[in-house]
């Protein structure tokens, strides 16, 4: 075959595989167009009474999301009742409170069952804070080393999870955690402030779903603002203490009032906000012994939309965790305290996913005298909010934190497929040193963040690079039974690298340097360089996982002959690093549907027709 015909059948092969990135891009704009901001104009302020504490005889009606007004006209009127969106955030998802006499309302939810537009309803109820001990503490003398944190060394909860060594890995790559609690300080407004350990941190979209407040939700209680810290404290900032993940975005939702109680209606609204507006991982430190079914729905939601949800298992010292977390799609998590043997106010049971750091700042259960047994945080006064401090907390509501945090360190390595965050953390979790393990206490075992991420990123790359190399041993050999039209060298095998699993290896031997954004793309495969050129959000950009990119480079490149050797091997690398995700779902492939494994479908062909680039590539 002369080149003229290697050309055309090039040409052939681009010309089938410019359909695929078509069709994506369409997707891609159609994507837009429905994910604009759905709370441009939301209201401000809602009247007094609108925002008073949830009745006990309201009711939750989650209506269909078609239903229509003349649908909620006839509920209203068939039943003698009035529906009102528990907050602006709900027109879209049509849940409704309504007021019902008590002695009516098993038969009003009764009739509402009946009705086809209706999906749940319900009675409303609370959840709230797990009940927790806290002790301030002093800030101590400047401490030197990494981090810089004066308090740091009383941060035995960091240590415990590995920290030191899992912050030399990875920082959070800004993936956006949003945390559902009694709201964040972070701002200065009003009577609220933005404390100092908190300077720094990216703040997206805060909302207050007690007083449907859009652009603020601030702390009145100090518990969000503590867990808060315990997820992204600035570290390393010669201020206070530190947090686990450096570098991520927090997105603060206030579902629960000062004295620490809050609806469920509010909450189920906050988790589908979280997840319709970019959040990778939700933190929950708050629950309730009975469960709700539009609870249940809103974490079901966030899951499938590919968010990781973290939760506290309870702090009643009882085998039952506490819902949410005893939800599917959530992630339980109970206590362990300094010795790593589990607290003694953990909840427990079959429900629990993992361990980590609660805290105990008693030495019976009883007294209250052993602050550094705490996890320690900076946050607001106790329901004061023009003051601040470093308290020592102690709770499930602690240790969840923590999980979340490691969970957005997983996710900004690049898994993002929240089944796949939840296995890493649990295939790497460790047992205790000192104490018994049993799966009802620990569930898999102590998370474990360095470990995690090594895994994340040494045993995908370290894949990624095996098949990479079988590929291009079986190509090369088929090339030359044919004909080899070009010198076969390193070039070849570097090409190979770059495409399959990039430098994997160096944030290991060079932390500082992989750390820098140019050379972060380089960490891994071609496909992947998404992560570093969109974000976590964009990563699984099909156009990035397709053949695109390889034919690209072949079009410019396959008319100088000591091109085409690297560009084979590159195109083999990439065909390895589509198969691996094909197989491992790490991340969702972007705008491609996933019906009937279409998703898989589209990783398996573009990997064949980058194989085919590669043997075209190096074919006389």
């Amino acid at each position: 075959m002369d080149e003229q015909q290697q050309k055309s059948k090039l040409l052939g092969i681009g010309r089938f595989l410019w359909l695929l990135p078509a069709v994506a891009i369409g997707m891609t704009w159609l994507h837009f167009r429905a994910t604009e901001d759905p709370g441009a104009g939301a209201a401000q302020e809602m009247s007094d009474a609108a925002t008073a504490a949830t009745d006990p005889d309201d009711i939750l009606v989650d209506l269909k999301d078609n239903a229509s007004p003349a649908q909620i006209a006839a509920i209203e009127r068939d039943l003698g009742i009035t529906l009102t969106l528990v907050d602006d955030t709900a027109k879209g998802t049509k849940l409704f409170r309504a007021h019902v006499d008590p002695a009516r309302e098993g038969a009003v939810i009764d009739a509402l069952e009946k009705r086809s537009e209706v999906e749940i309803a319900e009675p409303d109820s609370y959840v709230q804070l797990f009940p927790e001990e806290m002790t301030q503490v002093e800030v101590g003398p400047k401490h030197e080393g990494f981090p810089n944190d004066p308090l740091y060394p009383k941060q035995w909860h960091l240590r415990q999870i590995g920290m030191p060594e899992a912050w030399k890995l990875a920082d959070g790559n800004e993936v956006i955690v949003a945390v559902l609690d009694t709201g964040v300080a972070h701002e200065n407004y009003k009577q609220f402030k933005l404390i100092p350990d908190l300077k720094g941190i990216t703040f997206v979209k805060p909302y207050d779903f007690v007083r449907n407040v859009a652009g603020h939700a601030n702390d009145d209680h100090a518990h969000g603002s503590h867990v808060t810290g315990t997820i992204a404290q600035a570290t390393n900032n010669g201020v206070g203490v530190a947090g686990v993940a450096l570098n991520v975005k927090i997105m603060p939702l206030k579902v629960l009032s000062g004295s620490g109680s809050g609806s469920v209606a509010g909450i189920a609204d906050a988790i589908r906000f979280a997840a319709d507006n970019g959040a990778k991982v939700i933190n929950m430190s708050l629950g309730g012994a009975f469960p709700s079914r539009v609870l249940k729905n809103a974490v079901a939601y966030a899951h499938k939309k590919g968010v990781v949800v973290v939760c506290a298992a309870g702090n009643e010292s009882r085998n039952k965790v506490g819902y949410p977390a005893a939800y599917p799609g959530a992630i339980a998590v109970s206590a362990t305290q300094e010795d790593e043997g589990i607290t003694f106010y953990s909840n427990t049971g079959k429900d629990i996913d993992i361990a980590a750091p609660g805290g105990n700042t008693t030495s019976d259960g009883r007294r209250r005298d052993n602050p550094d047994g705490g996890v320690l945080q900076n946050t607001i006064g106790i329901q004061d909010p023009s003051t601040d401090g470093y308290f020592a907390f102690m709770g499930t509501s602690m240790a969840s934190p923590h999980v979340a945090g490691v969970a957005a360190l997983v996710v900004g390595a690049g898994v993002t497929d929240p089944d796949m965050v939840e296995k890493i953390l649990k295939d790497t979790a460790r047992k205790p040193a000192k104490h018994e393990y049993s799966t009802e206490r620990y569930g898999a075992g102590i998370v474990d963040a360095p470990a995690a991420i090594r895994k994340v990123r040494t045993e995908t790359g370290g894949w990624q690079l095996g098949i990479g190399l079988l590929l291009a041993g079986a190509v090369a050999a088929s090339a030359r039974r044919r004909g080899l039209g070009v010198k076969l060298g390193l070039g070849y095998l570097a090409g190979v690298v770059i495409g399959a699993s990039g430098l994997f290896f160096l944030p290991y031997l060079a932390p500082s340097v992989s750390s820098m954004p140019v050379i972060s793309a380089l960490t891994h495969g071609m496909p992947s360089w998404d992560l570093s050129l969109l974000g976590v959000e964009g990563h699984g950009n099909a156009l990035f996982f397709s053949a695109l990119l390889p034919l690209a480079l072949l079009a410019v490149g396959y008319g100088v002959p000591k091109a085409r050797g690297p560009l084979a091997g590159l195109a083999i690398g990439v065909a390895a690093h589509l198969a691996f995700f094909a197989v491992v779902p790490l991340t969702t492939v972007h705008y491609v549907p996933h019906a009937f494994g279409l998703a898989s479908i589209w990783l398996v062909v573009n990997s064949v027709a980058c194989l085919l680039l590669a043997r075209l590539a190096l074919r006389r």
